[in-house]
């Protein structure tokens, strides 16, 4: 069975499975095939279309290509696992000789076979393409599932239909590892970006903190927007740029306080304070002393040590 919906100058191809303009009994629930079957047959192209019900599940073997799924676009690696979920508008251009399999399953069967684990049905929710090499997923073991899967498509053997699900639910739980270990990989390399953001923050501060007093000289020093350097503080040092500026200066006050006979003001303005005034309200909101009782408190516990 084939639909269209018009959008623009072309119409955009709504099937069960690319090509075909008739429906079949199987396609109820699931339909397996090799990818060169239907792609080779299209010169490896699949022009924009979508599956209004069914989701897709692909095994790249060898070979590989781009997926464009809506507004977002994939690299596809080799061996991998490939998503198409329902109803959203994809093409595909495989390289030429692309191995593998393509799974397009009723959306409603593959949420029976999940037997109502949520993060397997999430899994077929999301476009992607998830490489199977350097992974806890054995590229062999997603292969073997794929392939007995399409043999139970084909044959007509005693319990052909549990086979099929049995198969399908290795499809899907290999998927969803493969999601997970995929999020955290980002998620690590997030933390990553952090520290790196974080730490060059700190280098930049400590060469300006005297002069500059605003997060938008430090954050387009970084290449960033003063969010997004408040955000990688937080993450690292439970802070905000601000406040490590703060802190900074103050700790910079106390040495000079310390250890140097310099007055209040003259520290205040060796630290960027051009007004006595403002520098001792800011130290003692920062501290809960003013500068010169904390001159004499510090100096005392020293002594007495």
């Amino acid at each position: 069975m084939r639909q269209t919906i018009t959008g623009g100058r072309q119409a955009i191809q709504r099937y069960y499975l690319y090509g075909d303009a008739h429906s079949d009994v199987e396609l109820d629930f699931l339909h397996v095939e090799p990818i060169r079957d239907r792609s080779g047959a299209h010169d490896w192209i699949i022009r924009p279309h979508a599956h209004p019900d069914h989701v897709q599940i692909l095994f790249i073997a060898q070979g590989g290509g781009w997926l464009r799924v809506e507004d977002r676009e994939f690299e596809i690696p080799a061996p991998s696992l490939m998503v198409i979920p329902a109803a959203m508008v994809h093409e595909i251009r495989f390289e030429p000789g692309t191995d593998g399999h393509v799974i397009t399953a009723a959306a409603g069967y593959v949420t029976m076979v999940s037997q109502g684990d949520t993060r397997l049905i999430e899994a077929v929710r999301h476009p992607g393409t998830y490489a199977l090499s350097d992974t806890d997923i054995r590229a062999d073991g997603v292969r073997d599932a794929f392939d007995w899967l399409h043999r139970e498509f084909v044959w007509s053997a005693p319990g052909r239909k549990p086979a099929i699900m049995a198969q399908l639910l290795r499809i899907l739980v290999a998927l969803l590892r493969l999601r997970s270990e995929d999020a955290a990989r980002r998620e690590d390399a997030g933390a990553d970006r952090d520290y790196a953001l974080f730490s060059r923050y700190r280098e930049l501060l400590e060469l300006n903190f005297r002069q500059e007093k605003g997060m938008d000289f430090y954050a387009s020093g970084l290449g960033v927007t003063p969010p997004r350097l408040n955000a990688a503080c937080k993450v690292k040092a439970g802070r905000t740029a601000s406040d490590m500026l703060h802190e900074r200066l103050v700790i910079e006050a106390k040495r000079y306080l310390l250890y140097t006979e310099m007055t209040v003001a003259e520290i205040g303005h060796d630290i960027g304070f051009d007004d006595p005034a403002y520098f001792s309200r800011f130290f003692s909101r920062r501290t809960g002393e003013a500068p010169g009782a904390y001159r004499l408190s510090a100096r005392k516990n020293r002594s007495g040590a």
